[in-house]
């Protein structure tokens, strides 16, 4: 299977707004059942950053983490801002995450680190291929990987310091990597993390993003379910029902297994029908 396939069916689920993962490292973590449940059927996706104190100054979770979302049900997109992924790529896939992200700036080989996801993509199912960029960053960094990624993720801050703003240019990136995204042979989404709240939820949507972040906006230790609702209507995401989201996901595999059939092994996808 492949993630393009994956990526293909969450594009074709998008409504008048972006996809919403909703970071969950700012969620009451003694309550994880009850406050997946907040987002589950809601919000796309479940946004888990992983962060190992080196790459950026916060320490967080890793794949055990991931797997305790995941077996909530909810769909993970696990964010690495690690200093080697490699060390920690297979587990992430096996721990079930969906979407695995990582940066262009970690480790001096974040083209072998792709090489390596998709690799574990193809013994562990369907995982969509994040690549993302820091706002210092120049946006044509995601050309010599583009036949290896699925989403490029535009940092809208500097990962790890937490009130930020959003950089004045990321519109611009945003418009920019959906230009160098064309260049693929198959469909890369484009997504926004990093300073998206309630205020200015509205106005990131306009950007044209096909996935957008927010954790604290959401998870602010006063009214999850409120924020949610909120948040959704300023990105005009579409409503979702109680199950949608395991289903969409079902429909995206299906989807995508059809696909690695008719087309067999393409561009930087191995023989097991990696991508």
């Amino acid at each position: 299977m492949t993630g393009a396939g994956t990526a293909a069916g969450l594009a074709a689920r998008a409504g008048t707004g972006p996809q919403l993962s909703a970071g969950v490292i700012t969620a009451d973590l003694t309550r994880l059942g009850a406050e997946m449940d907040v987002i589950r059927g809601r919000a796309a996706w479940a946004h888990v950053d992983v962060m190992d104190g080196v790459f950026c100054p916060q320490l967080t979770v890793g794949p055990a983490f991931i797997k305790a979302v995941a077996s909530t049900g909810v769909p993970v997109d696990a964010h690495l801002m690690v200093a080697d992924p490699l060390r920690l790529l297979p587990e992430v896939v096996r721990a079930g995450a969906g979407i695995v992200t990582v940066h262009a700036e970690s480790g001096r080989h974040p083209h072998r680190a792709l090489q390596e996801l998709t690799a574990a993509s193809g013994e562990s199912g369907p995982v969509i291929r994040g690549y993302a960029i820091n706002p210092g960053t120049p946006v044509q960094a995601v050309e010599p990987v583009l036949d290896l990624v699925d989403l490029v993720l535009v940092l809208a801050v500097n990962p790890g310091w937490p009130g930020q703003a959003p950089a004045a240019n990321t519109a611009r990136r945003v418009a920019a990597a959906r230009e160098i995204t064309r260049a693929a042979g198959h469909r890369v989404l484009v997504g926004v993390d990093g300073g998206v709240t309630l205020a200015n939820a509205a106005e990131v949507a306009s950007w044209g993003a096909d996935l957008v972040v927010s954790g604290s906006a959401i998870f602010d230790g006063k009214d999850a379910p409120g924020n949610l609702t909120a948040m959704l209507a300023a990105l005009g995401a579409p409503p979702r029902q109680a199950g949608q989201a395991g289903q969409a996901g079902q429909a995206g595999q299906a989807e995508q297994a059809g696909q690695a059939e008719q087309a067999g092994p393409g561009p930087g996808r191995s023989a097991a029908g990696a991508p």
